[in-house]
C-alpha cells in the first residue's frame, strides 16, 4: 500500500488538494491508521497555528496584571491631586486678578456691563457711522451663511435637501423681528426733541446726535458729535469725537470719545477714555470719576473719589473722596479742595499751590522705568500658572488622546504651521468681533471668542508636546506623551520669562493654532482607502474537515 507524503497529507488538511486526489486520500485513510494518525497531528498543529494567528492580545501573567491594576489605583490620587492644584489656581486667580478688577470696575460704575461689548464700538469715530453698521450686518449674516454651507456641504448633497436649507433660511430672514422695548433712530441728525419724553431704551446713531427731551431709560449714542442737554433717568453710553453734556443724568456716564466736557450734572459716576476731559466749574458728579484720559480738568465738584491715568491732570474744583493717579504732571490749585488722601506717581512731584485745601499731605511717588522686568509677578505665581498650564495640558491629552496625536505630529510641518495660524489668530478673531456686533449673531460671536480663546491656550500644550519630543523622543503613549508636554511646557514657560520673551509666546501660539487648524482640516477631509483583494481563503477553515464532504477524523 502506497501510503501519502506529509506535503500531500498537510493540503488535504488545509483542503488545498483537487477533488480527485482528496477523494484518494480519503478513501486511503479510513483504512490505513498510520495515515489517519498522521492527520490528526496535522490537523492539531494546525488548529493551534490558526487560533495563535486568531488571538489579539497575548494574555499577561497575573503578577503584571495586578502591577496594572494597583497602577490604575493610584491614579486616583494623582486625579485627586490635578483637581486641587486647579481649585487653588482658580481660587488664587479670581483673588489676585478678577476680583479686584471686578471691583474696580464696580466702583468706576460699570456694575454688569460687559466691558467688551463696549470697546468693539470704537468705530463710532468714523465719520461714516451708519454706513459701517450696515456694513458690519453684511459682513456678519454672509459668514453665518458661509459657516452653515462650509459645515453642511458634505451632508447635503441633494438639490432637494439644499433648496429646503435655503428656502427656511429665507424665511428666517424674511420674518419681521419680534417688538421690542428699546427704540431706534438713524440718520444724519438723530434727536429727542426738548419737550418729548422717551419711556424706554433709545440707540441714537447719526452725524450729529442731540438729546433735548426726557429719556426715562438708558441712551446709548454713536456719532461724530452728541450732545446730552435734556434729563436721562438712566445712564448714558456715548461713542464720539466731541461729546458735551449740558443737562442732567441721573445714572452713570461711560464713553469712548476724542474730547468731552461736562458742564451739567451726573447723578453717579463717570467713566472715560478720551484724549481730553474737561470738567466745567457748574459741572457736578455725585460719584466717582475714573479716565484714561491725555489731558483732564476738573474745576466743578467731584463727590466721590477720582482715578486717572493719563499724562497733565489740573485740579481746582472740589472732591470729595481721594485723588489716585498715574501720569507725567499732577497741578493742584489754590481754590481745589480734595477730602480725601492723594495719591500720586509720575516722573516729577505734583505742583501744590498754597491755599488749597488738602485733607491729607500728597503722597508721591517717582516713577522709575524698568528696562527689563523678570516675569510680571513672584516665583510663587510662575510656578502655579506653569501647573496650571500642565493641568490645561493634561485634561486635554487625557480628554482627546488620538486628535492630540495628530496636533502634535502636524506642529512638525513649522513653516504651513506658523503661516496658517498668522491667518487663524487675526481672522477667527476680527470674524467672532464682527458677528458679535449684530444682535442676531451675538450668541455665535461670543462662543466663537471663548473657542478662540480655549484653542490660544491649547496652542502653547501642542507645541510643548513636540519640544519634549524632541528632547526625549517620539512616543505614541498617553501618559509618556502627557510626560513630555510637562517637559515642553515648562521650557516654554522658563523662556518667556526673559526680557522679550513675550515674541516667544506669540510665535508659540501662532505655531500651535495652525497645527490645531491643519489637525482639524484633515479630520474633516474623507480619506481616500484602496480595497486590497484577501489573498487565500475570506475565512479560516473549521477544525477537522475535510475534503468533499468526507467524515471528520
Amino acid at each position: 500500500m502506497k501510503h501519502p507524503d506529509e506535503m500531500t497529507c498537510l493540503l488535504y488538511v488545509e483542503r488545498q488538494l483537487d477533488r480527485a486526489r482528496a477523494l484518494e486520500v480519503s478513501a486511503h485513510t479510513q483504512e490505513c491508521e498510520v495515515c489517519r494518525t498522521l492527520l490528526r497531528a496535522l490537523e492539531r498543529e494546525s488548529r493551534l497555528l490558526t487560533r495563535a494567528m486568531l488571538e489579539e492580545e497575548e494574555p499577561l501573567p497575573a503578577r503584571i496584571e495586578s502591577f496594572g491594576e494597583r497602577v490604575r489605583r493610584s491614579m486616583q490620587w494623582v486625579w485627586m491631586l490635578a483637581f486641587g492644584l486647579a481649585a487653588t489656581t482658580l481660587y488664587a486667580l479670581y483673588t489676585g486678578y478678577i476680583q479686584p478688577l471686578q471691583d474696580r470696575l464696580e466702583q468706576a460704575g460699570f456694575g454688569g456691563t460687559n466691558l467688551l461689548g463696549l470697546l468693539v464700538f470704537q468705530g463710532s469715530f468714523w465719520k461714516g457711522w451708519q454706513s459701517m453698521i450696515s456694513l458690519v450686518e453684511a459682513l456678519a449674516m454672509l459668514t453665518l451663511i458661509g459657516s452653515v454651507v462650509l459645515v453642511l456641504r458634505r451632508r447635503l448633497r441633494r438639490g432637494s435637501a439644499m433648496a429646503l436649507v435655503l428656502a427656511g433660511l429665507c424665511a428666517a430672514l424674511a420674518a419681521a423681528p419680534p417688538s421690542g422695548a428699546t427704540e431706534f433712530r438713524k440718520g444724519q441728525t438723530p434727536t429727542v426733541a426738548k419737550g418729548e419724553t422717551i419711556h424706554s431704551d433709545i440707540f441714537l446713531s447719526g452725524e450729529r446726535v442731540s438729546v433735548d427731551g426726557t429719556v426715562d431709560g438708558d441712551v446709548y449714542a454713536f456719532g461724530q458729535s452728541v450732545d446730552v442737554s435734556g434729563h436721562v433717568l438712566g445712564d448714558v453710553i456715548m461713542f464720539a469725537q466731541t461729546a458735551r453734556v449740558s443737562g442732567q443724568v441721573d445714572g452713570n456716564i461711560r464713553g469712548f470719545d476724542n474730547n468731552l466736557t461736562v458742564t451739567g450734572t451726573i447723578g453717579k459716576n463717570l467713566t472715560e477714555f478720551c484724549q481730553t476731559l474737561t470738567f466745567d466749574k457748574g459741572g457736578k458728579a455725585g460719584g466717582s470719576i475714573t479716565t484714561f484720559a491725555q489731558s483732564v480738568t476738573i474745576d466743578g465738584q467731584i463727590g466721590r473719589d477720582i482715578l486717572w491715568y493719563g499724562q497733565d491732570l489740573n485740579v481746582t474744583g472740589s472732591v470729595g473722596g481721594a485723588l489716585q493717579g498715574k501720569g507725567e504732571t499732577l497741578e493742584i490749585a489754590s481754590t481745589a479742595s480734595i477730602g480725601g488722601q492723594v495719591h500720586f506717581e509720575g516722573k516729577s512731584a505734583p505742583a501744590v499751590a498754597q491755599g488749597a485745601k488738602l485733607a491729607f499731605p500728597v503722597q508721591f511717588t517717582k516713577h522709575v522705568e524698568k528696562p527689563h522686568e523678570w516675569g510680571r509677578s513672584s516665583i510663587f505665581w510662575q510656578v502655579v500658572l506653569m501647573a496650571a498650564f500642565v493641568l490645561y495640558g493634561l485634561v486635554l491629552i487625557s480628554l482627546m488622546p488620538q486628535f492630540a496625536r495628530e496636533t502634535v505630529h502636524s506642529a512638525e510641518n513649522i513653516g504651513a504651521s506658523l503661516g496658517l495660524g498668522i491667518l487663524v489668530f487675526f481672522g477667527v478673531l476680527i470674524g467672532s468681533i464682527i458677528v458679535a456686533v449684530t444682535v442676531v449673531g451675538l450668541f455665535i460671536g461670543v462662543s466663537t471668542f471663548f473657542v478662540w480663546m480655549i484653542s490660544v491656550y491649547a496652542a502653547q500644550i501642542v507645541v510643548g508636546a513636540l519640544i519634549g519630543q524632541w528632547l526625549m523622543g517620539r512616543t505614541n503613549e498617553l501618559w509618556p506623551l502627557i510626560g513630555r508636554m510637562t517637559v515642553g511646557v515648562i521650557v516654554i514657560r522658563a523662556v518667556t520669562m526673559v526680557p522679550h520673551g513675550g515674541w516667544v509666546k506669540f510665535g508659540v501660539i501662532l505655531w500651535g493654532l495652525g497645527a490645531i487648524s491643519i489637525a482639524i482640516y484633515r479630520r474633516f477631509q474623507p480619506s481616500a482607502r484602496m480595497a486590497v483583494a484577501p489573498v487565500g481563503p475570506a475565512t479560516p477553515l473549521p477544525a477537522m474537515t475535510t475534503v468533499g464532504g468526507g467524515p471528520a477524523l
